[in-house]
């Protein structure tokens, strides 16, 4: 009878990874159900069916892009190999891998481990496994997204939209970078580099507007901002007007481990009138732009969204476009900001409601309603990441620049 149990068993998965691919979805119709056959595996006692049916469902998984399994607003975390301990860490828990809700458990006699946990339908979370200490990328997942710290692995739950315009199109004619260039500054006292992108038209081009960016070589890297793709497509397919990017790096050129953002991002007057009165004067000069406050944006992210406002207080005549990404505002750039006397301002302000800067963001908020401001605000149901900030930089461009 056993045995025949097992018979039936094999025959069902091995029938239902056949449906994987179909429209109907998944061959579990309800989460519960791919736990209970999971579960069923798990325990079937005799080792090489147990063996083999993990190995046709674990590979239809992986072909799936289904580990972790997500279905509606359910995810089980997963992971295949001996360990003494399993857990996760990721935006969803402050990388934190011990607290409640994220240490798998073993099921059954296999060497799968789980755990199971609810979140919005449309997140997009970045994450690693944490196996006996050894903080790794999940092996059988292939969606990376790279951050500052280097890659993690990338939950996508089943609503989330994919950033199409972070990959390059087909038939797009590409603009150019320059490489890094050296500025010596007098107002901060010492050397920055910064690169300029040019749009594919440059040449025909004229009265370009330009948007300066904090922490540059982020944002112009494709595995993590991905801004030169995203300007790309949108200028090519017409979406926005030609338009040209200076991306600030901050770090030292003489050692790039030294990284300045901490003294350049936070309330810096030096930093405010390095951008003003040095760089944008030397952009103006050598290439077609239009000097003009109107057409000129600044945007950064983190202590650079938080920038980006104070550019706004402190700069008034320089930008009148604020991107604002994910802001660490403090109440000095907040104060500031709230006494302007005069809002000239479009804003695009951004963040992520897991365990990011939403209630920073939302303080802004108030303070631009109050004084009708005109901007767009954007939740999205992410953390402090790249994949975050980048997914919405195509609708920050369109605000800014659009046709």
């Amino acid at each position: 009878m056993k045995r025949l149990s097992i018979l039936v068993l094999t025959m069902f998965f091995l029938s239902a990874m056949a449906i994987w691919g179909q429209p109907s979805g998944y061959p579990f119709k309800t989460f519960s159900a791919f736990r209970h056959n999971l579960e069923r595996i798990a325990t079937i006692p005799d080792p090489p069916e147990r063996i083999k049916l993990t190995d046709v469902l674990w590979n239809e998984l992986k072909a799936g892009k289904q580990i972790p399994f997500r279905m509606g607003d359910s995810v089980a975390f997963l992971y295949r190999g001996e360990a003494k301990t399993v857990s996760w860490a990721g935006d969803f828990n402050r990388w934190q891998p011990a607290l409640p809700g994220f240490t798998g458990v073993r099921i059954g006699f296999s060497n799968i481990w789980i755990a199971c946990q609810k979140m919005a339908p449309d997140s997009r979370l970045d994450y690693k496994i944490v196996v006996d200490d050894n903080w790794i990328l999940d092996p059988d997942n292939p969606n990376v997204q790279w951050s500052g710290m280097g890659p993690n692995s990338e939950l996508r739950m089943p609503d989330w939209k994919f950033p199409y315009e972070t990959e390059l199109a087909p038939g797009v004619i590409r603009g150019s970078v320059t490489e890094n260039i050296r500025i010596k500054s007098e107002k901060l006292g010492y050397d920055v580099n910064y690169k300029v992108y040019t749009p594919y038209n440059y040449g025909i081009s004229e009265n370009l507007p330009v948007i300066y960016v904090t922490d540059g070589h982020e944002y112009a890297d494709d595995r993590k901002g991905a801004m030169v793709i995203v300007l790309d497509n949108l200028i090519f397919s017409g979406e926005i007007k030609p338009v040209m990017a200076v991306f600030i790096d901050p770090r030292d050129p003489a050692d790039e481990s030294k990284n300045r953002r901490m003294q350049e991002y936070v309330c810096s007057e030096k930093f405010a009138d390095f951008v003003g009165s040095e760089l944008i004067p030397v952009i103006d000069m050598q290439y077609r732009t239009h000097a003009c406050p109107d057409d000129r944006a600044i945007l950064g992210t983190s202590l650079g969204g938080m920038n980006s406002a104070w550019f706004g207080a402190v700069r008034l005549d320089d930008f009148h476009l604020l991107g604002i990404q994910s802001p660490a505002f403090n109440k000095t750039v907040l104060d500031r900001f709230a006494k302007s006397e005069w809002f000239p301002f479009r804003v695009y302000m951004s963040t992520g409601v897991v365990y990011d800067t939403q209630k920073q963001a939302l303080e802004m908020k108030e303070i631009l309603d109050k004084n009708k401001v005109p901007y767009i605000y954007k939740e999205v149901n992410e953390g402090h990441s790249w994949g975050n900030w980048r997914a919405v930089l195509p609708e920050m461009m369109r605000w800014f620049f659009g046709n």
